[in-house]
């Protein structure tokens, strides 16, 4: 196949994002913020029209880039009970950031993840870990935020299911998550994206005494570029058997809910081959479901691991790299016009750094594109426009 021009994306040159030499010069402050994962989920299963949030800029406080990573970034009055949820959801997180970037710095053998931390004044901050042009990958992002902030009442209008509450006044919220998204190099090993994250609201002012509200979200999701049955039914294999810990019917839902929530629908074809996804979950016990959303974040490791080792020195040519990079490009499109967390960011102000962590290094496009129909590739973009199921 002859070559063509690769389009290579901007967010390629805003990483490493703080390198190494940074840490000993003065601090860098910015003014904004962005979550490397969606707010509240904008929209619900049940009223998947309601109308949508239409935000201006938000501002937050001015972030603080610092040299060594916090123990916490609770505020005190949060820090003081380690067996909160939000303690224990926090030190969830950390412990994930460090365990994969661990396992995917063993894995590549080469590259290593640049770190940047930052805090808030009025309590909270983020670690942001990027390995970029390693021997395996050539971007994988891991990020991990804690956060307070104040939601304007569209936000919180938008994220209630019942369309008929009062409009309140401001809604303080604390959000806290994990974000990846991994990028190999090799065509035959494929990207991965995982996210879980959890939230709460406190009372509006104009309500006092109301309940706080809470909820979980998240998900794993695999894109290869190339079948090979056996990794895939591998990666699903490993969902369910986290799924089944907690409740038999949590597979196949949430299977479906990736599923649909990763359609292109502007190409009536899915980002990947599924995994599972589940948003606004707060039907369960939340201890069960802490449990559950930890649960599902270690098993990233055993479930995409072995996959990469398979694949990563599989001998390839032109004609693979080019469609990983058409296939990027899929991945790309999805991000930018539907993905909630990045159209978030990207409508609020935020870090663009931050919020386009997840794109790949280079991407690409061809004209009116189509695979000729039985080949490899064929088989993927088929797999992608009619879900099936893997195990």
């Amino acid at each position: 196949m002859p070559s063509l021009p690769t389009a290579a994306l901007s967010s390629s040159s805003s990483l490493p994002l703080f390198p190494p030499s940074s840490y000993s010069s003065p601090r860098k402050t910015h003014s904004r913020f962005c979550l490397p994962f969606a707010l509240p989920r904008f929209t619900n299963p049940t009223h998947p029209f309601r109308r949508p949030m239409t935000c201006s800029s938000i501002p937050f406080e001015k972030e603080t880039v610092i040299s060594d990573r916090p123990y916490s970034f609770l505020r005190d009055t949060d820090g003081l009970d380690d067996e909160s949820v939000r303690s224990r959801f926090q030190r969830m997180i950390m412990d994930v950031q460090d365990s994969v970037c661990g396992a995917l710095e063993a894995l590549d053998g080469a590259g290593n993840f640049q770190e940047d931390a930052w805090t808030r004044p009025g309590g909270g901050g983020g670690i942001s870990r990027v390995l970029q042009d390693g021997r395996v990958f050539e971007k994988a992002g891991v990020n991990i935020s804690v956060v307070y902030g104040v939601m304007p009442p569209e936000a919180y209008r938008a994220a209630k299911a019942a369309v008929t509450d009062q409009n309140p006044g401001p809604v303080p919220f604390f959000a806290a998550g994990i974000s990846s998204v991994l990028h190999p190099k090799n065509p035959f090993a494929p990207t991965l994206h995982f996210n879980y994250r959890y939230f709460e609201t406190d009372a509006p002012k104009e309500s006092p005494g109301a309940p706080r509200q809470w909820w979980f979200g998240g998900g794993t999701d695999l894109t290869p570029s190339y079948i090979f049955e056996e990794d895939v039914r591998h990666f699903h294999s490993i969902q369910k058997r986290a799924c089944d810990k907690f409740d038999p019917s949590f597979y196949p839902r949430f299977k479906k809910w990736c599923d649909d929530y990763f359609h292109i629908k502007h190409r009536d074809e899915r980002r990947g081959l599924g995994g599972i996804f589940f948003d606004d979950l707060n039907d369960y016990d939340q201890e069960m479901l802490l449990s559950f959303a930890t649960e599902c974040a270690n098993s990233v490791v055993p479930a995409y691991v072995p996959i990469v080792e398979k694949r990563k020195d599989t001998s390839f040519n032109e004609r693979h790299k080019a469609w990983q990079q058409l296939r990027r490009g899929r991945y790309v499109e999805f991000n930018l016009v539907y993905d909630r967390g990045t159209t978030f960011g990207l409508k609020t102000g935020g870090r663009i750094e931050s919020i386009l962590v997840s794109l790949p290094l280079t991407a690409r496009w061809e004209y009116d594109h189509k695979p000729e129909e039985g080949s490899e590739e064929w088989k993927l973009l088929d797999a992608c426009m009619n879900p099936k199921e893997w195990i």
